[in-house]
């Protein structure tokens, strides 16, 4: 069950994932596999798969960026050190051929410190549109932290939402988590700065299709986001609608525990897995 949604356990194994995506109209975004970390020396060993990426792709000629997760840059340990690792990420992007850094959202313990460290490194001179931030619908917050990200012009990936959060912070319901997640994707698509939309989820997909026809936004100017292995069907069929599309694609050895972390957080996802393992 895994190979069909990680790549597999080393960079080179991701490399050629991401050239197949790339041949198939898509760009890819490459996710080295693991959160929270027990010394510095294990952050700074994950922040080096990033560097490696970073080379990889500028020597091959990828249509690819990175995502990162604060923990796994030691967050945990020491915010300083955690800064230190994803500031030189970033000034690696900008180096290699102009590349660009996510910095994924964890649960809401994390919320401030990552927003605040993007918000810097965005900030210093010459890094403006080469880090970007993930922003998760079902919170309450996500329309304020939007709005100040956006007064900063920082790229966001706008997704549902996978940790399981307290109804005090998160919409409990489904339709709730819905209807903000289209009320900020119109929002994010209005501002004139590249986003993603990060979603299978057919109806937000229509809803996003919709606005974008009724407002006259050119389909470039965005990006859906999706997983690898999950709905490549309609991965394909978007592209040939003429949309920008980005494959997120995990690997490395830290699988096992990250299913088992996200099955055991979301149920749900469970069952999600299983329909997306019969679908071509």
């Amino acid at each position: 069950m895994s190979a069909r949604f990680v790549a597999g356990m080393n960079i080179e194994d991701v490399l050629r994932a991401a050239a197949s995506v790339n041949a198939q109209g898509m760009a890819a975004t490459l996710d080295s596999l693991g959160e929270n970390v027990h010394t510095p020396d294990e952050a700074r060993n994950a922040a080096d798969i990033y560097h490696r990426l970073l080379d990889a792709i500028q020597q091959r000629s990828l249509n690819a960026n990175v995502s990162v997760k604060l923990t796994q840059m030691g967050l945990d340990l020491d915010p300083d050190l955690t800064s230190d690792i994803v500031s030189a990420l970033v000034q690696h992007a900008v180096t290699a051929g102009n590349n660009f850094v996510r910095v994924d959202m964890e649960g809401t313990n994390h919320t401030d410190v990552t927003l605040d460290l993007v918000r810097t490194l965005h900030a210093r001179e010459g890094n403006r549109g080469r880090v970007g931030i993930v922003i998760q619908a079902y919170l309450y917050r996500s329309e304020a932290d939007i709005a100040r990200l956006l007064e900063e012009g920082i790229r966001i990936r706008l997704c549902k939402g996978a940790y399981k959060e307290p109804p005090n912070l998160a919409f409990p319901a489904k339709a709730d988590v819905d209807a903000n997640f289209v009320k900020l994707m119109k929002t994010l698509l209005k501002s004139g700065i590249f986003h993603g939309i990060a979603t299978h989820d057919e109806a937000m997909i229509a809803a996003t299709r919709q606005f974008v026809r009724g407002e006259g936004i050119d389909p470039g100017s965005f990006e859906f986001q999706m997983l690898y292995g999950v709905r490549r069907d309609l991965q394909r069929t978007l592209v040939k609608e003429g949309f920008g599309v980005r494959v997120y694609i995990p690997f490395g050895a830290e699988w096992y525990p990250y299913f088992m972390r996200r099955l055991a957080e979301r149920p749900a996802n469970v069952l999600f897995l299983a329909r997306n393992l019969v679908r071509r």
